[in-house]
């Protein structure tokens, strides 16, 4: 990015600079990511003010395998200054923008530092401002930084040589990102920031971009876990030096980063970058699905046991509707807060857990999204029947592979496992309507109520607006009229088949 080598100075008292510059018992540093830059850094440096260097513990310029003498000229500058806070790092190869900024943060957290401050070594954003940048860090007023161009404060971006199509371009991605992210920033694509360390150690940097939208991703997570973001103004610069991005493939990368979080948070695909964000087992709060049909069969004033894959979210909803709930999943220490939980591997047998939950019977006993992942699902349902009571009611929902999706799907001659949904890479089994019927009825249990639910079109087109909820109450009279080609899960409650004949069988409202 091009830049110049003055600034306008910010114009504040002394008073004022020591109060902004205090690091208030804060361990500070300045991460300074050079490449190329031995034009510039010497300047940049000098800029740093005297207030800024007093307050901050180490100013480190992390060259990124430089082709011209950047870290030659850094070493020498911290020799003839002999300044204690300055220190100079040298990457063998070059790890790109994103990737230096990962390193540098590490650098900054395994040494105990609370707050850093990202500055470019080109000169293109202000030393000048080092201590607005880090001041309501210091104070505790925000988790992270941002110096905003697009701020009128130093005049505007293009009174500060801006190119009118960069202009244009960061206005026209920033809109679409706070959109898309439903935020308020005035700018996304300042790479002039600080952040309070302890909040960057609890994102995961491990699968993040090394490349220029690094920015974006990080402001993204930041978001996603709700840390707080503030801007402040900051002058604009360019001038005659290189320019290291390409915007075309900049804004494509954009695009492509605010695309792939959406999918990963909304568990329609498990993208790397955002993995910890993914959940496979998300409550459905729609009609018509296999929780809205459970929430239904439960009630209230019921025993109730969840038996899942998940951190027992749903159970706790049930727990809170009114009934006593104890659940099972495959989370350690699950903050879901009903009477019982119990962390086990399902796959590898029930009859642990089940001697644990004994002698205690159920009301309701609930596998939702279960029998499909296990390779002996019969033993589960043997031993969960066991734990009913004499009238009790197990609550079954599997994945229909006949549903309209899987068929197109195979006409194509497609049968990619996917992330989640039918075709999820962790189902050791596929079953139909009639086939998870017949499990159920070689189990030694009777079907009393059956179901299909609908197609969750809300996962995959996002929230509900006019056109999802046309195409919701499509899908509903589809699967009404088509079960077994449109429905998406069988969902069955059952009981001991010698249970039926003093229990009469529920009445079928429909097989949709």
């Amino acid at each position: 990015m091009p830049a110049k080598t003055s600034a306008t100075p910010v114009v504040r008292n002394r008073s004022e600079d020591e109060r902004f510059a205090d690091n208030r018992g804060k361990r500070i540093g300045i991460l300074i990511v050079a490449y190329n830059a031995v034009t510039t850094l010497s300047q940049v440096l000098k800029r740093i003010p005297s207030t800024v260097w007093k307050n901050v513990e180490q100013v480190v310029v992390f060259d990124d395998a430089s082709q011209d003498a950047t870290y030659e000229l850094a070493v020498g500058l911290k020799t003839l200054s002999d300044n204690s806070k300055l220190h100079v790092l040298k990457h063998q190869k070059n790890l790109g923008y994103g990737g230096n900024q990962k390193a540098g943060y590490r650098y900054f957290i395994e040494q105990g530092f609370d707050v850093v401050v990202l500055l470019h070594g080109d000169g293109q954003y202000a030393p000048e401002v080092l201590a607005s940048m880090y001041h309501e860090l210091v104070t505790g007023e925000a988790d992270a930084v941002f110096g905003s161009r697009m701020m009128k404060d130093f005049g505007g971006p293009l009174k500060g040589g801006m190119p009118l199509y960069k202009y244009v371009g960061n206005r026209v991605l920033t809109h679409f990102e706070n959109r898309a992210l439903r935020m308020k920033l005035s700018e996304f694509h300042s790479g002039y920031r600080a952040y309070n360390l302890h909040a960057l150690a609890r994102l995961d940097f491990s699968q993040m971009t090394d490349d220029f939208h690094f920015d974006t991703e990080i402001i993204i997570k930041l978001n996603h876990q709700g840390f707080r973001i503030h801007e402040v103004p900051i002058p604009t610069f360019y001038g005659d030096e290189i320019c290291y991005v390409n915007g075309m493939r900049y804004a494509k990368d954009i695009l492509r980063a605010v695309y792939r979080y959406d999918r990963t948070r909304r568990s329609i695909r498990r993208y790397p970058e955002y993995q910890e964000y993914f959940v496979p087992y998300r409550v459905k709060t729609s009609s018509h699905s296999s929780h809205d049909f459970a929430r239904l069969a439960v009630g209230t004033g019921q025993d109730v046991l969840d038996i899942g894959f998940g951190d027992a979210l749903f159970a706790e909803e049930l727990q809170l509707a009114g009934n006593r709930v104890s659940a099972v999943g495959m989370v350690e220490n699950a903050g879901a807060k009903v009477d019982q939980y119990l962390c086990g591997d399902l796959a590898r047998g029930f009859s642990l857990i089940a001697r644990h939950l004994a002698p205690r019977q159920f009301d309701k006993i609930l596998l939702l999204d279960v029998l499909e992942h296990l390779p002996h699902p019969e033993e589960i349902l043997q031993r969960a029947a066991q734990l009913l009571k004499p009238n009790g009611q197990l609550i079954v929902s599997t994945p229909n592979v006949a549903n309209i999706t899987v068929r197109m799907l195979l006409l194509a001659g497609k049968f990619d496992y996917q992330d989640r949904g039918i075709l999820d890479k962790t189902h050791l089994r596929f079953y139909t309507r009639k086939t998870i019927v017949a499990l159920l009825g070689n189990s030694g249990l009777d079907i009393s109520r059956r179901r299909m639910t609908i197609i969750p079109l809300e996962v995959v087109l996002g929230s509900p607006r006019f056109l999802v909820q046309l195409l919701h109450f499509v899908l509903i009279l589809l699967t009404a009229l088509m079960p077994g080609l449109f429905g998406y899960q069988t969902f069955l409650i059952a009981q001991h088949a010698k249970v039926k004949a003093y229990f009469p069988a529920l009445p079928d409202v429909s097989e949709s």
